[in-house]
C-alpha cells in the first residue's frame, strides 16, 4: 500500500514541477516586457508561490485517471495498467504543453491567457497559418516536441513507480479509495473554503503579466470553455438584424446636453465609494421602504444628492463590479468578470484616476475569490487591495468574513495615512446570508417574517456606516471628499417582488460630502437609470471624458435617455417612463408587462435590441 501512495505523491510532484518549469519559460520568454515594467525581482519570484494552490488543484484533475488506475492496482496488478498510466500521462503532458505553446505564441499579440475565444478561429485555419511567423512557429514546434519527449523520459525514469505483485488486502483498497478520494476532492476545490477555487487565487500583482504567469493555463482554458461551451461563437439573444438593433441603441445614448450642472466645489476631490451588499430600495424609506430599517442612511439624505429611480444591471456581485467600475452592464448566462481575456478590454475609471495621480484602494472583509472578483479588482490596478486575509485576524468575524463596522473603521484609519487625492472603495459584507453580524441583546426590527434576518443585517450595516462617518468627519481628508453609496444588486424583501420585476431590482445611489455644492444637498434626482450610469455621471464632474464608456449615460443630463435594464439568468427587464417589460428569450415569455399596448411593440423591440447588441459586444471582446 505504501508503494501505491508513494506512486501518487510522486506523480503530484511531477506535475507541479512541470507547471513551475513552464511558468519559468514563460517569464524568460517575456523577460523584456517584465524588464520594461520595472517589476522587482522578489515580486517575480512571488509568481511561483501564488501559483501553487491553483497548480495543486489542476494536478488533481490531471491525476483523476491515475488515481483510478492505482485503485484497481490495489485489487489486481497486471503490467498493462502500468503501461496505460504511462500512455495517459504522456498524452496529458502533450496536451498541457500544446496549450502553453499556443499561449506562448499568442501572448505577444493578445496579452491574455488562452481561452475559449481561440476556438472561434478554428474555422479560419488558413488565416492563422498565413499570419503565423515561420521562425517562431518552428521554434515552438521544436519546443513542444522536445519538452514532450523530455517530460515523458523524466516521468518514466524518475517519477513513475511500477506497481506489480501487490499483496491484495480489501481493507487497504477500501481505505485508499475513501481517504485518498476525499483528500483529492479537497485539493481539487482548493481547500475547505465555501467557494471552489478559480483563477482569482493566482492573482496578486498590479502587473498583468505576473498574474497571467501565475494562472495555470490548463485550468484557465478548461474553466473558460466550460463557462462558454454553449455560446462559443453565437449570440443566443438575436431577435433582429443588427442593422435594425444598433441604431436603436445608438439613439438611446445619443441625446446629450451641452450644459450639465456642476454639483461639486472641486474638480479633484477625494472619492470614497461604498458598495452595499444586497441593499434593495425596500430598505430605504425615501425609495419606498418601511421606516426604521436604515435610519442613518435616511438622515444622510438631507445633506445628499439622491437618485431615486436607479436599478441594478444584474443580480450578482461580480456583474456589479463591471457595471460600477467599467460601466459595462450585466448580461444573462455569464459575467464578463469571470473571463480575464474579455475584461482586459474594458475601460476602467480607476485607471483614469490613477493617471490623474489618485491613490486608489479597495476593501472587502471577505474572500474576493467569489465570482473571480479579485482578478477583476486587480485588473483595475488599485494601489492597495485588502481582503479578509489582510486584516488583523483578531477582528470579529462571521462565517463569510469580518463584520462591516470593523472593515469600515479600518478603511477610515488607513485613509488618515494616505496621500490626497484618493479613491477608496469598500464592499460591505454583513447583509449577505447567513447574516451573522454581531447580534444586539434585543432584536431591533422584530418583523419581516422570513426576511427578518435580512432587514436586521441592513440595520446593522446602516449603523456601521454611522460609526464610519462619525470617524471620517474627524479626519483632515473629510472636507475634500465626495462619498458615493450604491448597492451591488438588490435582494428579495418583505415586498416579495419577483426577480423578473423592475421593482425587485431597484437600488439606492447617493452622493454626499462637503464637496457637494449646498444648492444640491437634500435634492432628489428623478431620472430613470441603471448602475452603469454612475461612470458617465461622475467623470464629467471631475472634468474627465466619459466617452470610453458607451453603455453609460449622465443622470445629471436631463436630456439623456431615460431607461433602465436588468439582466437575470436567461432574460431581462427593460424599463421606460411609460412602464416595463420582462422577457425571457428561451421561453419566448413575458413575465411582466406594464407598457401601454400602443407602445408595447416599440418598447419590447428596444429591450431586445439592447440585450442583443450588449451580448454581441461581450462575445467580441
Amino acid at each position: 500500500m505504501l508503494r501505491i501512495i508513494k506512486s501518487l505523491l510522486k506523480q503530484y510532484i511531477f506535475w507541479l514541477l512541470v507547471f513551475a518549469f513552464i511558468r519559468l519559460l514563460f517569464l524568460l520568454a517575456y523577460s523584456r516586457t517584465i524588464w520594461l515594467e520595472n517589476i522587482p525581482f522578489n515580486e517575480i519570484l512571488s509568481t511561483f508561490y501564488y501559483a501553487l494552490k491553483l497548480d495543486i488543484a489542476t494536478a488533481t484533475y490531471f491525476l483523476l485517471i491515475p488515481f483510478f488506475i492505482l485503485f484497481f492496482q490495489t485489487l489486481f496488478s497486471p503490467n498493462w495498467l502500468n503501461v496505460f498510466n504511462k500512455i495517459y500521462t504522456g498524452f496529458a503532458l502533450f496536451i498541457f504543453l500544446l496549450i502553453n505553446n499556443i499561449e506562448f505564441g499568442l501572448y505577444a499579440e493578445w496579452r491574455t491567457k488562452l481561452s475559449y475565444k481561440a476556438f472561434s478561429y478554428l474555422g479560419h485555419i488558413d488565416e492563422i497559418a498565413n499570419s503565423a511567423q515561420t521562425g517562431p512557429s518552428i521554434v515552438l514546434l521544436i519546443l513542444l516536441v522536445g519538452l514532450t519527449v523530455g517530460g515523458i523520459y523524466l516521468y518514466s525514469h524518475y517519477f513513475f513507480t511500477p506497481i506489480l505483485r501487490i499483496r491484495i488486502k480489501p481493507i487497504n483498497s477500501t481505505l485508499f479509495a475513501i481517504i485518498t478520494s476525499l483528500l483529492m476532492l479537497i485539493l481539487a476545490r482548493g481547500g475547505f473554503q465555501s467557494l471552489p477555487i478559480n483563477q482569482s487565487e493566482s492573482y496578486f500583482s498590479k502587473h498583468l503579466i505576473l498574474n497571467n504567469a501565475a494562472t495555470n493555463s490548463a485550468f484557465n482554458l478548461f474553466k473558460s470553455v466550460y463557462d462558454n461551451t454553449n455560446n462559443l461563437d453565437k449570440n443566443p439573444f438575436i431577435e433582429m438584424p443588427f442593422e435594425e438593433a444598433e441604431p436603436l441603441i445608438k439613439q438611446l445614448f445619443s441625446t446629450k446636453s451641452d450644459s450639465i450642472p456642476k454639483i461639486l466645489t472641486q474638480e479633484k476631490p477625494n472619492i470614497v465609494l461604498l458598495i452595499l451588499k444586497s441593499w434593495s430600495a425596500d430598505l430605504i424609506e425615501t425609495l419606498g421602504g418601511k421606516p426604521g430599517i436604515t435610519p442613518f442612511f435616511h438622515s444622510l439624505e438631507k445633506e445628499s444628492l439622491l437618485f431615486d429611480d436607479i436599478y441594478a444591471s444584474g443580480s450578482r456581485s461580480e456583474q456589479a463590479m463591471a457595471s460600477i467600475f467599467s460601466g459595462f452592464p450585466a448580461h444573462p448566462l455569464s459575467s464578463i468578470t469571470v473571463h480575464p481575456d474579455k475584461y482586459h478590454d474594458l475601460p476602467s475609471w480607476v485607471h483614469l484616476l490613477n493617471e490623474q495621480g489618485y491613490f486608489t484602494s479597495f476593501y472587502f472583509g471577505g474572500q474576493l475569490i467569489y465570482g473571480n472578483i479579485k482578478s477583476y479588482i486587480l485588473y483595475n490596478a488599485f494601489d492597495t487591495v485588502k481582503e479578509v486575509y489582510d486584516f488583523n485576524p483578531e477582528l470579529p468575524q462571521g462565517k463569510l468574513g469580518i463584520h462591516d463596522e470593523y472593515t469600515l473603521l479600518e478603511m477610515a484609519n488607513d485613509l488618515d495615512q494616505v496621500q490626497q487625492p484618493f479613491l477608496s472603495a469598500l464592499f460591505t459584507l454583513s447583509s449577505h446570508s447567513p447574516y451573522d453580524q454581531p447580534k444586539p441583546e434585543k432584536e431591533v426590527l422584530p418583523w419581516g417574517k422570513n426576511h427578518r434576518d435580512y432587514i436586521n443585517s441592513a440595520y446593522y450595516t446602516d449603523q456601521s456606516l454611522k460609526k464610519f462617518f462619525a470617524k471620517a468627519r474627524q479626519s483632515d481628508w473629510f472636507k475634500n471628499t465626495l462619498f458615493i453609496i450604491v448597492a451591488d444588486h438588490s435582494h428579495n424583501s418583505y415586498r416579495n417582488y419577483a426577480m423578473q420585476e423592475a421593482a425587485y431590482n431597484k437600488i439606492p445611489l447617493l452622493f454626499y460630502g462637503p464637496v457637494l455644492k449646498p444648492e444640491f444637498r437634500g435634492t432628489i434626482i428623478k431620472h430613470l437609470g441603471y448602475q452603469p450610469d454612475l461612470v458617465a455621471t461622475l467623470l464629467p464632474q471631475l472634468n474627465m471624458d466619459a466617452s470610453e464608456f458607451p453603455w453609460s449615460k449622465n443622470l445629471l443630463d436631463s436630456t439623456s435617455g431615460k431607461f433602465a435594464y436588468t439582466a437575470y439568468e436567461e432574460g431581462f427587464v427593460w424599463s421606460r417612463p411609460c412602464g416595463q417589460i420582462s422577457y425571457e428569450k428561451r421561453l419566448n415569455y413575458y413575465y411582466k408587462n406594464t407598457v401601454p399596448q400602443a407602445q408595447f411593440d416599440s418598447i419590447s423591440k428596444e429591450g431586445k435590441a439592447f440585450l442583443q447588441v450588449l451580448y454581441q459586444d461581450y462575445l467580441e471582446r
